[in-house]
């Protein structure tokens, strides 16, 4: 194929003449809001009451940019042959967005599904040293974020349901014949 010379040049012309004609379309920001896919990532939002301080986010996250503190609380037995159960408080959960390279690792590795993706962008400070958001700022995000998406209605039930279903009707049946023998 042999092309004359000057044709790429005529070519980069023909689109700049194309988009020259068209009529520009600029959002202005502050005035107009943009309107974000779903599921955009925005900020990292705590569900601070599935937190175990089990600190998978922080082992797990490449930039070290999450800070966890907790202590351990002892729980007095329910039974009185029973031990004591510990379990962890958190204290501080905190992520430096300065820091952060919105990787979603964190979010992944949650066992206990405490962390989530909230569409929420506009959180600039004049000091790099406030972008760092501790647990109040993060469980207010929380609300922002999107419900997941419908589940198919023809896809198979899980198998965890399946069996706690199954369970549980097993319970039942033992508790009714148990019931209807006392009588």
């Amino acid at each position: 194929m042999m092309s004359f010379p000057g044709s790429g040049l005529a070519k980069g012309l023909a689109v700049t003449l194309r988009t020259m004609t068209k009529k520009t379309v600029t959002a202005q920001y502050p005035d107009v809001q943009p309107e974000l896919p779903p599921r955009t990532r925005g900020v990292i939002a705590l569900l601070e009451e599935n937190c175990t301080v089990c600190m998978l986010c922080a082992r797990e996250c490449p930039d070290w940019c999450i800070y966890i503190d907790s202590h351990k609380e002892t729980l007095p037995a329910a039974d009185p042959n029973a031990r004591a159960r510990t379990r962890n408080v958190l204290d501080r959960f905190a992520i430096d967005f300065s820091l952060c390279m919105y990787c979603g690792i964190c979010i992944e590795v949650c066992p206990f599904d405490a962390l989530f993706w909230s569409p929420e962008f506009e959180y600039a400070e004049t000091d790099i040293l406030e972008l760092t958001h501790e647990r109040d700022k993060l469980r207010e995000w929380m609300w922002t974020v999107p419900a997941p998406p419908a589940l198919d209605p023809a896809a198979e039930e899980p198998k965890e349901i399946v069996a706690a279903r199954k369970a549980a009707e097993k319970l039942a049946a033992a508790a009714a014949a148990e019931a209807g023998g006392s009588e």
